[in-house]
């Protein structure tokens, strides 16, 4: 069955075999694994993975490909949720998942933050994204890519970056480069902030306007003695604050709201 890819769904299929067989070693899937994998597409990963394992679980939106997996795969191999990635509820799958997916590039950065709701439940993740959008995942304070995406995702994630994966690897071929990158979740005993949505925001204000020194973004958020109390350079900007830095900040201001209650 052929299947024209479709732009509002994202989709760019997978064809290169030499780069398939590495991202197949990068994930070294075991016989007990329980694989989820999201956008299986035309399952270029998919009868690759299931040379190693008996089972596994595919999330896919298009109806057509949907109906294609279906005729391919036996859903005693196979088992296909015909659901749109972002509402889809990964804990009803159990623990240990382990996570593989080609993510549309247009929902990639709200998808990566959704499977973050389920970090008890995951393993781990590879996730195929856009070259630029890993690089800034996995950057290091005081670089350039450094910013919002880096800091909440490394206070969720382990990540390291696997792989490059050219343009041409695909059909049709992308504007953009892409890459591999392996996300474990941190032991929630390390996510230590006292309110994610409070870092979440102190995060956003201070890489608002990213030339500014934090003694601006932040103003409304501290004063002078409280850089200070927080042992914090206010001359510095967003991007050369660690992660930690910023859970101490949040962790700072919950303290102080708290003390109003």
């Amino acid at each position: 069955m052929r299947h024209n890819p479709r732009k509002r769904f994202g989709q760019n299929f997978l064809i290169d075999q030499g780069i398939i067989a590495q991202i197949i070693t990068a994930i070294h899937p075991q016989p007990t694994d329980q694989i989820v994998e999201i956008g299986p597409g035309l399952g270029a990963l998919t009868s690759p993975l299931l040379q190693h394992v008996s089972h596994l679980d595919a999330i896919e939106i298009d109806r057509d490909i949907v109906k294609k997996l279906r005729l391919e795969f036996s859903p005693d191999n196979l088992t296909i949720h015909a659901i749109d990635a972002l509402k889809f509820d990964f804990s009803s799958l159990g623990n240990q998942l382990r996570i593989v997916g080609n993510l549309p590039y247009n929902i990639s950065t709200p998808l990566l933050f959704h499977l973050s709701l389920f970090s008890a439940h995951i393993f781990d993740m590879h996730c195929m994204l856009q070259k630029e959008v890993v690089e800034r995942m996995v950057a290091a304070p005081a670089t350039s890519d450094y910013g919002r995406l880096s800091v909440m995702l490394q206070y969720r994630f382990d990540m390291e970056y696997v792989l490059s994966v050219p343009a041409t690897s695909f059909h049709p071929a992308p504007k953009v480069e892409s890459a591999i990158v392996h996300l474990v979740p941190r032991p929630s005993t390390m996510m230590n902030a006292h309110d994610d949505g409070l870092l979440s925001q102190v995060v956003a204000a201070a890489f608002s306007q990213r030339r500014k020194t934090i003694r601006n973004t932040l103003q409304r958020y501290l004063t002078a003695d409280d850089f200070d109390r927080l042992d914090l350079n206010s001359g510095l900007r967003a991007e050369n604050l660690s992660v930690n830095d910023f859970v101490a900040i949040s962790n700072f201001l919950f303290h102080r709201i708290d003390q109003f209650y």
